[in-house]
């Protein structure tokens, strides 16, 4: 059955590629450099679930390490401009025939094989459909670049390692800081958040905890750069306990909005750095804070805006 550890190794294959793109880059000083810190990626990635706990966290200080040594990759030949848009211009519209095949193979795996039963057999974990629709996606969509562009051999891995490049170590951060909040969890930190939030207000109204809820996914995504990594603490510690349990709030929308609030503080942390600093260094802005300055204002609109719809979605009947 296709479970997330199939999806671990579909998910290494690409920085396992580039890995081997730094390794056989004979002109680059650090091309070992790179080629290790990629390929240690891969190995957590796809075998990682099955390694010993303690060898998976010397792989992970070995990420770090390399990491705070400095990647410095060498830059890679580019695409001649004038040919990149001669090919546009020839192919028109049809260039977004890659990009929407994503989404739409990965909804219609979703509606169409909601229990993971493919002609009555069990195939993919029920858990895992989207996730796996959604590889499958991206490979369909990887396929159908390759058939219309025409690319010379090796352009795709080329291609992927200067965008992996250009991210650096920050493509890490995800996984890291949701395996953080993983541990943070299990230590119990969200009972400690709940008793702080209870001692100084009073959630005593499916209002006052929604508010207490979302503002704190919204705060701890913000200092954690990770809305992943906030879930389970801010859940473990108000959602679960107080929203859901003491209101009787719908499990559904409590998750899924206070999700929503958490993606809110990643547009206004620079500890988000895949998603507001890594930009601006890829498209060479002035201001390195410049996303966040433009996002903000809508981060903010949308809390408020989730708030609303969570206190009056998920508590019917009751008065907030």
């Amino acid at each position: 059955m296709i479970g997330l550890d199939a999806l671990g190794f579909a998910a290494a294959a690409l920085p396992a590629a580039v890995a081997a793109h730094h390794a056989l880059d004979r002109v680059s000083p650090t091309r070992w450099r790179n080629a290790a810190f990629w390929g240690v990626f891969a190995v957590l990635l796809g075998p990682g679930v099955w390694l010993p706990d303690l060898v998976a966290g010397m792989l992970v200080l070995v990420l770090v390490g390399l990491a705070t040594w400095g990647l410095r990759p060498s830059a890679i030949a580019s695409n001649d401009a004038g040919l990149a848009r001669a090919g546009a211009a020839r192919l028109g519209h049809r260039l977004f025939v890659p990009a929407l095949a994503l989404p739409a193979v990965t909804l219609a795996g979703t509606l169409l094989i909601p229990d993971g039963i493919i002609a009555g057999m069990p195939v993919i974990d029920p858990k895992q459909v989207s996730l796996v629709a959604l590889a499958v996606g991206a490979v369909v969509a990887l396929g159908l670049a390759i058939l219309l562009t025409r690319p010379p051999g090796g352009a795709a891995v080329a291609e992927g390692r200067r965008l992996s490049d250009a991210i650096g170590w920050a493509m890490v951060l995800p996984q890291m800081l949701a395996a953080l909040g993983g541990v943070f969890a299990m230590a119990g930190v969200g009972t400690v958040v709940a008793d702080g939030v209870t001692g100084v207000v009073a959630l005593d109204t499916p209002l006052a905890a929604t508010l207490a809820y979302c503002i704190g996914m919204a705060l701890f995504t913000i200092v954690m750069g990770n809305a992943f990594a906030a879930f389970p603490i801010m859940t473990a510690g108000i959602g679960l306990p107080i929203v859901i349990h003491r209101f009787g709030g719908d499990p559904a929308a409590v998750a899924a909005l206070g999700m929503l609030s958490g993606f809110c503080g990643t547009l206004m942390t620079p500890m988000a750095a895949n998603f507001n600093i890594v930009p601006a260094a890829v498209l060479e802005l002035r201001d390195r804070f410049g996303v966040i300055r433009v996002q903000w204002p809508t981060a903010l609109i949308l809390l408020v805006f989730n708030i609303i719809v969570l206190t009056l979605c998920a508590f019917p009947g009751k008065t907030a």
